[in-house]
């Protein structure tokens, strides 16, 4: 069976935290694909970013 593990924060720091908890986690082979995606929007003069990750593992 495929899952999917979707990552979303504010801070690209954050984001290597979690996903590389995550993947520690997970055994030899179980891995597929990691996607990583980057918006910025601007909301009353500041700029907002989110960065995201999905992973697709076997289980």
């Amino acid at each position: 069976m495929y899952k999917v593990k979707i990552f979303d924060k504010e801070h690209e720091k954050d984001l290597e935290t979690a996903v590389n908890d995550f993947l520690s986690r997970l055994k030899d082979g179980q891995l597929i694909d990691v996607k990583y995606s980057v918006a910025a929007m601007e909301s009353e003069g500041e700029q907002i970013y989110c960065f995201s990750a999905m992973i697709i593992y076997r289980t």
